[in-house]
């Protein structure tokens, strides 16, 4: 299980899996290379919990981006839409955990701005961007 927090503490966020995600996504977007996080993802309410009071940026008709009311911190994305099975989406920000414990996760890149794809891995870990 892993933890987060934005920098005040009012909005917090569970990672509540017995082991560490595959990966966390680095977004290139025109959002998330302004925000400068790293996505895990899941469903709320099942493999994450988030809570605190937050605002929201709704990008479009997709996602609402949302953080604290007080330091401003990004701590997580929301999808608008239910999956077929009822579920939503939802993504928060591993900037907002201890470094340490998430050191070795895999990095991800994701061309959200022009194709819209998975890139190739290239081998730096999350330790590598805090070191």
């Amino acid at each position: 299980m892993l933890h987060g927090s934005c920098h005040c503490g009012a909005v917090t966020w569970d990672w509540t899996h017995p082991v560490l995600p595959e990966g966390a996504t680095a977004c290139n977007c025109t959002v998330c290379r302004r925000y400068g996080v790293l996505w895990i993802y899941d469903f709320e309410n099942e493999g994450i919990k988030v809570a605190g009071p937050t605002k929201a940026y709704i990008r479009g008709k997709g996602v609402e981006f949302h953080f604290c009311a007080t330091c401003g911190c990004v701590a997580f994305w929301r999808g608008q839409q239910l999956t077929p099975e009822g579920k939503r989406r939802i993504a928060v920000n591993l900037r907002l955990t201890e470094p340490d414990p998430i050191a070795k996760v895999p990095i991800d890149h994701f061309d959200g701005l022009d194709k819209f794809d998975d890139l190739p891995r290239d081998g730096k870990c999350v330790g590598d961007v805090w070191a």
